[in-house]
C-alpha cells in the first residue's frame, strides 16, 4: 500500500473541523476551573484585526498561525485563553478596495469578511468565534465614540492648532 495515495487528507481534515465545530472547543469561559477545581490562569491572544479588503494573503497565515501556536501552547500548559477574531472594517482601506471594485462598501465589506473567515476556519486557527466583532458595525464603534466623548469631557482628548 502507497500511503502517500491512499492517505485522503482532505476527508479526515474535514472530519476533525466538523467534530471541532460540533463540540465548540475553542469557546472560552471565563471561570474555566482546573480539574482540582482551581480557577486556570487567563491569557488574551490576539493577533491584529485585519481589514477587509481583500482576501487573507501569506502574511495573514503567518501571523495568525504565529498566535495560534502561542495559544495552543498556553491551553497544554492549563492556561485558559481567549483567541478572538475581529475585522478593522471601519476606515479608509475597505471603502477604497470597494470603491475600485464598484461594489458598494458595506456590501465589499461584508463579503470579505465572510470569505475571510472560511478561510481562517480552513486554517483550523483556535478561534473563539463567539467573541467576534467588526469595527462597523454599532454595537462596537458606539463604545470607542461613547470613550472619545468621556475623554473629551475630562479634558484627555482635545483638537491641537
Amino acid at each position: 500500500m502507497d500511503q502517500a495515495k491512499d492517505y485522503d487528507f482532505r476527508s479526515i481534515e474535514a472530519r476533525a473541523h466538523n467534530e471541532w465545530q460540533a463540540q465548540d472547543v475553542y469557546r472560552v469561559s471565563e471561570d474555566a476551573k482546573t480539574s482540582t477545581g482551581q480557577l486556570k490562569p487567563k491569557f488574551y491572544a490576539c493577533s491584529m484585526l485585519p481589514y477587509p479588503s481583500g482576501k487573507l494573503h501569506m502574511g495573514h497565515v503567518r501571523n495568525y498561525t504565529i498566535n495560534d501556536v502561542m495559544a495552543r501552547q498556553l491551553r497544554m500548559q492549563g492556561y485558559n485563553v481567549l483567541m478572538p477574531m475581529g475585522w478593522d472594517a471601519f476606515g479608509m482601506p475597505a471603502e477604497n478596495a470597494a470603491l475600485q471594485n464598484n461594489v458598494p462598501p458595506a456590501q465589499w465589506t461584508y463579503q470579505n469578511i465572510d470569505y475571510m473567515r472560511s478561510q481562517m476556519a480552513a486554517m483550523g486557527l483556535a478561534i473563539d468565534w463567539s467573541r467576534e466583532i467588526a469595527t462597523c458595525k454599532p454595537d462596537y464603534y458606539r463604545w470607542n465614540q461613547w470613550l472619545f466623548l468621556k475623554m473629551l469631557e475630562k479634558g484627555i482628548a482635545y483638537r491641537k492648532t
